[in-house]
């Protein structure tokens, strides 16, 4: 903290709120509630795919409709935590988020697990939002402000490491669906402490919620995001065409529509701020670039490589370690030096990382694939934090909601396209393989769906016939993540240099706010 500040006992209660620290666990209890959900999926989806007997289409539908959702209702609940109340919103969500989950664990079709991941969705757009709207309006030293952004950067990249150990050992022990219900401890220890620690914040002349622009901002989000997903599944088609026509436009309206407003659900002037945009943009094109690979890591653990789930969820922890160490020392990293070397060195790390990925095989050996994983922790953990500290510092704290919000709705919306284009890579490149000659039509069709289809339909064949199969999903399935890499590098390779110039003269605040 500065010593040019005069510190009265009155400001200290205000600027130090006692309990700051012991609020932000509470906080990081919800990072933890969503992380975890995100990454015990890829773990499960051999799993779910075998009794839930999905298409690849479905499958890519339950690991992307969660982000399509929560991508076109965060800014909307980032804007409603602002009007009604962040703690309010944060514990609602937290119990319809557990209730939810349920559903989820107890699904039957891959029809109704798309319904349950998209409700989902609706319950986590409430969360991520109002934990970094309250991080900003707890801590009022820049210096504190940015520990605390750390630690919830790293608590999150922590569930996702807890993720698929612990859904690792739920699979060898039980069945798919209890990996979701996990969630339900940690959801009642958010919502019993955070009603005593938590403080309420929110905008004192916020305006009404303005449902019109609650559903143009939806309507355009999910249209664009659907149509992008349709196109590079099935090619440019009329169906693609129509979504992303009525999505632009909606998009487009629901712009206007802020411009006019007396009280917007989001401030477009926030964008005029180089360093807000600049960060908002690196977010989303990093994310878009590593998440689809995430998506199929998992599987190219089990089903390539033939390792346990329990094993495959500690084979990915080198990523969250990196992560948890850098977040945690990137604000002062940032000021030592500066926030553009920082976020584009970290970025240029992940690109590195992952065009190392295109020398991937079958056969690759753990210590190779630890080390890209380390480097993409570290790299990640050091954008992440810094870009989410520019992005809350840009603004004034009563806007830290709608702030917030666009920075988890880049995020969210880099991940639903990160798994549509790049998982659509994958997909495209894994169903021209070349079926081995006498497979049965049946399961050659089942073969090509998936590669989980394929294990599933080897099994039912002779020894070598399944294994001649199995061997010929195993390589195309690798070639097309070794493309996708190659793709995700070249993403966020562009991603480092355009955020060195766009974040040039960022600065982290230093003098503590009244």
């Amino acid at each position: 903290m500065t010593s040019t500040v005069q510190r009265t006992s009155g400001t200290d209660e205000t600027l130090y709120r006692p309990g700051r620290w012991l609020a932000l666990s509470v906080l990081v209890l919800a990072v933890l509630l969503v992380a975890v959900d995100a990454t015990v999926l890829g773990l499960a989806t051999p799993f779910l795919s075998e009794d839930l007997e999905p298409t690849g289409t479905q499958l890519l539908w339950i690991g992307d409709v969660y982000s399509f959702v929560i991508a076109g209702l965060l800014v909307s609940m980032g804007s409603l935590g602002d009007r009604i109340g962040r703690k309010k919103l944060l514990l609602t969500g937290a119990v319809a988020f557990g209730a939810v989950s349920v559903l989820n664990a107890y699904a039957t079709t891959p029809e109704m697990m798309i319904a349950a991941r998209a409700l989902l969705g609706v319950a986590g757009a409430t969360l991520m939002p109002s934990t970094l709207a309250l991080i900003r309006n707890i801590f009022h030293d820049p210096k504190e402000r940015s520990l605390a952004i750390g630690i919830w950067g790293a608590m999150a990249s922590a569930g996702a490491a807890v993720g698929p150990v612990v859904g690792g050992f739920l699979l060898e022990h039980f069945w798919w669906g209890s990996v979701f219900l996990i969630n339900l401890p940690v959801m009642a220890v958010l919502v019993i402490v955070g009603i005593k620690l938590l403080p309420e914040s929110k905008n004192p002349v916020a305006g009404p919620w303005d449902l019109t622009s609650v559903a143009l901002s939806l309507v355009g989000m999910v249209g664009v995001v659907y149509a992008v997903k349709e196109a590079a599944t099935h090619g440019p088609n009329g169906e693609a065409g129509a979504a992303a026509l009525i999505g632009v436009a909606a998009l487009y309206g629901f712009v206007r529509r802020q411009l006019t407003l007396p009280a917007p659900l989001l401030d477009m002037r926030l964008f005029r701020h180089r360093g807000f945009s600049g960060a908002v943009l690196a977010d989303l094109l990093t994310i878009l670039g590593l998440s689809g690979l995430v998506f199929f890591l998992s599987q190219f653990l089990q089903l390539v490589q033939g390792r346990q789930p329990f094993e495959a969820g500690l084979a990915e922890l080198p990523a969250a370690i990196g992560a948890v160490a850098t977040g945690l020392v990137a604000g002062t990293v940032a000021r030592r030096f500066s926030v553009r070397a920082v976020v584009a060195g970290g970025l240029g790390a992940v690109g590195l990382a992952l065009a190392a990925m295109t020398l991937l095989g079958q056969s690759t050996g753990y210590p190779l694939l630890g080390s890209i994983l380390l480097v993409v922790g570290i790299g990640a953990g050091f954008s992440f934090t810094v870009t989410a500290d520019v992005i809350l510092s840009s603004v004034p704290k009563e806007q830290a909601g709608s702030a917030s919000a666009v920075s988890e709705t880049a995020y969210e919306l880099g991940a639903a396209l990160g798994i549509a284009l790049l998982g659509s890579v994958v997909t495209g490149v894994y169903r021209n393989f070349v079926t081995p000659a006498g497979v049965p039509g049946n399961a050659a069709s089942a073969a090509h769906e998936s590669l989980g289809g394929a294990v599933e339909a080897a099994s039912a064949l002779p020894r070598q016939q399944g294994a001649a199969l199995v061997g010929a999903a195993q390589e195309a399935f690798v070639d097309g993540l070794r493309l996708a890499a190659g793709v995700g590098a070249a993403v966020l390779l562009a991603t480092a240099v355009a955020a060195w110039f766009l974040l040039r003269g960022q600065k982290l605040a230093d003098g503590i706010e009244h």
